[in-house]
């Protein structure tokens, strides 16, 4: 189980951060808004997110569902099948992982794509 960043015993005090401390990180969030899309397989998660290695996707995997935001399901079969979801709880953050992607795709993709295409159109490929 994973250490805790902040004390128990004052999360009345900062409810933010204990949010963060279940869904914070560099991958959390956004397996978090795939499998609220979809129930996925470990593999495919894995194609979705290229970067990360399979320990760190099992790590974080392993602490959403001990957080009880995924639902690991085993079929016994072989090659053996393991797929994971979002459970109830898990559910309720997906209006906030929407809102998180509109955010991001209008304060972070668009000045890109806008930066991307004023430098297509100079055609010199200068960095500004």
């Amino acid at each position: 189980m994973r250490k805790q960043r902040h004390d128990p015993e004052q999360l009345e005090h900062c409810p933010m951060e204990a949010t963060l401390d279940l869904i914070g990180g560099k991958w959390k969030g956004a397996i978090l808004f795939r499998l609220s899309e979809r129930t996925l397989r470990f593999n495919e998660l894995g194609r979705l997110f290229y970067k990360i290695t399979p320990r760190s996707l099992t790590k974080q995997l392993r602490e959403l569902e001990a957080d009880g935001l995924v639902h690991r399901e085993i079929y016994a079969e072989v090659p053996p099948k393991v797929e994971y979801s979002l459970t109830e709880k898990g559910k309720t953050l997906a209006p906030v992982l929407a809102a998180l992607k509109t955010w991001g795709e209008v304060e972070v993709l668009a000045p890109l794509k806008a930066q991307a295409q004023a430098k297509a159109k100079r055609g010199d490929g200068s960095a500004e």
